[in-house]
């Protein structure tokens, strides 16, 4: 999955001068010795190109060495045809390893006991593979660890107790093995994702763990009385109407069972009003979603009893049917898939409603796509709070960033009052959009794709770092014309339902320029395109005049110079024509991060600042 990052950064194009030129450290002699008895004590596929004469940082594939070269900080070697246990005393002796994925081979044995050495272990990626054994019994010497996929092996025994001592921890898949014995209290914070569907757990689900959805625990031994989390009821279908609650008379149960119902009513008839709703309203102007309540002439009331909106995990924190139907919806938006409305509460908060159109899929596929996303739980992934589906209205709940989007903060008016995305800022964001894409490619088997990835659809989270929105729409739309995607999509892409994740990447690498150059993707001028922006930097870098790229309004900030360079270096590898020749989202986080790990160490260079290198050259004309 994940190609060698040095291959990725050498450009045809006289790409660095001057200052710009960095220091190759050494080579990390007792990594690669590792790295070289790992590989000869264990059978792969022979497209490993792992040449001891070859450079480890630069040439070898699927590994990653830190910015001064002197240590390896990420193998990743998904789907190399691995085979057998992993040899003893190998890659345990990579000790700055921080990523390790070797995901989809066919290694077998037990857990290395090897591992507990790699005391700076961050992402762990085992999955789909053929371990066996227990499960590492002390999961505390990885205290850094932020996400641990371990499903679909041969694991046996039960959860050690230490996983709950994993603060930073925000992943946990442990599905299909053949774990047993309890859960147990798993109280931690900061985990957002959990998977422990398809083993053998019995017992009750922990209060702390309740929190997820009833899929998170399904195909197990649980009791019945607790064996879904009480925010997560089981589907109608699956409940008894005979089971009797105890403590509780039959009288009692009719009155319950009484007010459900009613309360059901009244739930589908409040709906009903509001997914009848109208373009009522200009652009711009507020109107009442009830007050243009209307049954389609050929359809009764009674058609709808059967749509129901659908709420994911958390949107009853924020705001509940009856809120929405109250609530006074702004148009705040229209794009290629559809008007957008701010819903505002009665209790000040705000919601996002999405109304979409030109939906050419069916119900089921429909809903498929709304569960894959509605699933997804991220820093950096809008939450899709609900959806709802009938043959009239499509839409889709988010929460509402009163920041507004990304594309308004490069390109809203300029001029006296503005206050301007600082350096910092441009980072979070792509560090943020990067590790959402990164997440969204490794959900569903890395079959989900974004493939619409753009300013607009980019927010900030609450600590100032890119969220991504609107994932997967494409597949559900008609064709959208590679004319009207604004200079986002790929070069290879003719229909907008077949992205790939290269095309992802490509996107990324558009709206990485974009923060970059504080231009957009293509600017119109009496309605003719003519100015590509991923033509442009091409031409600029290849005449030698790299620092006319940057946005002149980056050029305030000292002792960023070489940070600059280098976020356009991963850019420019994203953005080339042919897809093979990308790099995957997940070295580019990787690459990323780099760069900010950097800036977070105090490694800013004094007295260099990209003024000093190009202010007699900066012009503001953009090029024909």
């Amino acid at each position: 999955m994940c190609k060698n990052l040095g291959l990725l950064l050498i450009f045809s194009t006289p790409f660095m001068i001057g200052s710009m030129f960095f220091d190759v450290g050494a080579e990390p002699v007792a990594d690669k010795q590792a790295l070289l008895d790992f590989v000869r004590n264990i059978d792969h596929t022979s497209l490993l190109n792992w040449d001891k004469t070859l450079s480890v940082c630069k040439s070898w594939i699927g590994v990653t060495c830190n910015t001064d070269q002197s240590r390896v900080v990420a193998l990743q070697l998904p789907r190399v045809a691995l085979s057998g246990p992993i040899p003893t005393n190998t890659l345990s002796r990579l000790s700055a390893l921080q990523t390790m994925n070797l995901m989809s081979n066919n290694i077998t044995g037990r857990f290395p006991s090897g591992f507990s050495k790699l005391k700076n272990l961050t992402y762990l990626y085992l999955q789909h593979n053929k371990f066996s054994g227990p499960l590492p019994s002390d999961f505390s010497v990885w205290y850094n660890l932020n996400v641990a996929n371990l499903s679909n092996n041969y694991f046996n025994g039960s959860i050690p107790f230490s996983v709950s001592t994993l603060t930073h921890l925000t992943s946990l898949a442990l599905a299909n093995n053949s774990l047993s014995g309890e859960i147990p209290d798993l109280d931690i914070p900061s985990l957002q994702e959990l998977d422990l569907s398809h083993n053998n757990f019995s017992g009750v689900v922990p209060e702390s763990l309740q929190r997820f959805p009833s899929w998170v625990f399904s195909s197990n031994n649980l009791g019945s009385a607790h064996a879904l989390p009480h925010s997560f009821p089981a589907q109608s279908s699956n409940v008894h109407p005979t089971r009797k609650i105890k403590g509780l008379k039959e009288p009692a149960l009719l009155g319950i069972t009484i007010g459900v119902c009613v309360m059901g009513f009244a739930v589908i008839a409040a709906f009903m009003i509001l997914c009848c709703y109208r373009k009522g309203g200009a652009d711009g102007q507020t109107a009442k979603f009830y007050k243009k309540a209307a049954y389609p002439k050929k359809e009764s009331p009674k058609s709808h009893d059967k749509n129901n909106v659908v709420f994911f995990e958390g949107c009853n924190l924020a705001f509940d049917l009856e809120d929405l139907l109250r609530a006074s919806a702004e148009v705040i938006g229209k794009g290629t898939f559809g008007s957008v409305y701010k819903a505002a509460l009665e209790d000040a908060a705000a919601v996002v409603v999405k109304r979409l159109k030109e939906v050419t899929v069916g119900k089921r596929e429909f809903e498929q796509l709304m569960e894959a996303v509605g699933r997804i739980r991220h820093d950096n992934v809008c939450a899709l709070r609900a959806y709802y589906y009938s043959k009239e209205e499509k839409l889709m709940v988010y929460d509402y960033y009163k920041q507004g989007s990304v594309y308004a903060m490069l390109h809203g008016k300029r001029g006296e009052g503005r206050v301007p995305l600082d350096w910092d800022s441009r980072l979070r964001i792509a560090i943020g959009v990067a590790r959402g894409i990164a997440h969204i490619h490794a959900q569903h088997g890395g079959k989900l794709i974004h493939g619409n990835i753009k300013a607009s659809n980019i927010f900030l989270n609450s600590q100032g770092y890119g969220c991504v929105s609107d994932i997967g729409m494409t597949t559900l739309m008609s064709p959208t014309p590679t004319s009207r995607a604004t200079g986002y999509h790929a070069p290879e892409v003719t229909d907008t339902r077949k992205m790939t994740p290269a095309s992802d990447v490509y996107s990324f690498g558009v709206l990485l320029l974009e923060l970059l150059t504080g231009k957009s993707p293509i600017h119109v001028i009496g309605g003719e395109e003519f100015v590509n922006l991923v033509r442009w930097v091409n031409s600029v870098v290849r005449e030698q005049w790299t620092g006319e790229v940057f946005d002149v309004e980056l050029l305030r900030y000292a002792n960023i110079e070489e940070e600059l360079v280098e976020m356009l270096q991963i850019g420019m590898a994203c953005v080339v024509r042919v897809p093979d020749q990308r790099p995957t989202m997940c070295e580019v986080v990787i690459m990323v991060e780099e760069i900010c790990n950097g800036i977070s160490s105090g490694s800013r260079s004094e007295g260099s600042t990209p003024t000093a290198l190009v202010a007699a050259e900066i012009t503001t004309t953009i090029p024909l």
